[in-house]
């Protein structure tokens, strides 16, 4: 699935390779402020969350959140510099600690890192997807939509983990009054 967007992606951004560039409009210049602030902050939380668990499959989804984001927080401030954007501010780094001394009472648990990570992907799926559909100018909305997709494929294999795991929540399940096999109006 990943090589199929990566293609249709190359296809795209060729089409628009020679386009004159207008200035960032300032909803396009909001869309990097808002998506870059998120992986930062999603950075801060993927670095606290390494240094809490000790499930090394859990571990393994974090540091693999950690590179993604690493390359987008890179590929965005580069073009956001070269725009003459403001960078946001960036919260601090993580030092690296032992999960065992976190007390019990603080400590998350693997199934809410992982759903707290889930949050954070879907959220820069949605700002992603908007920061695209709003931007004009077709280089910016082709970033976004490499962002998106990105956390799209990545998104779904955690979600796969957390299935497997048992850690997904999941809403109570609609019946629509009178469907087969929903218990309602059924002789």
């Amino acid at each position: 699935m990943e090589n199929v967007m990566t293609s249709a992606i190359n296809t795209i951004k060729s089409l628009f390779d020679d386009e004159p560039k207008d200035p960032l409009h300032v909803g396009e210049v909001m869309a990097c402020w808002i998506y870059l602030g998120g992986l930062l902050e999603a950075k801060a939380f993927v670095e606290s969350a390494i240094n809490t668990t000790v499930d090394m499959q859990l571990r393994k989804v974090l540091e693999e959140d950690q590179q993604i984001g690493h390359s987008q927080i890179q590929r965005l401030q580069s073009f956001m510099i070269n725009e003459g954007v403001t960078l946001p501010p960036s919260p601090e780094s993580k030092p690296k600690s032992d999960p065992n001394a976190i007390p019990l009472g603080v400590k998350f648990t693997d199934d809410e890192l992982a759903n707290l990570l889930s949050i954070k992907i879907v959220t820069l799926i949605v700002n992603a997807a908007t920061g695209s559909a709003q931007s004009v100018r077709n280089d910016v909305a082709l970033l976004f939509t490499q962002f998106q997709a990105e956390k799209m494929v990545f998104g779904a294999n955690v979600k796969s983990m957390m299935r497997e795991r048992g850690w997904i929540k999941i809403p109570p399940y609609y019946y629509p009054p009178g469907a087969p096999g929903s218990g309602r109006n059924e002789a």
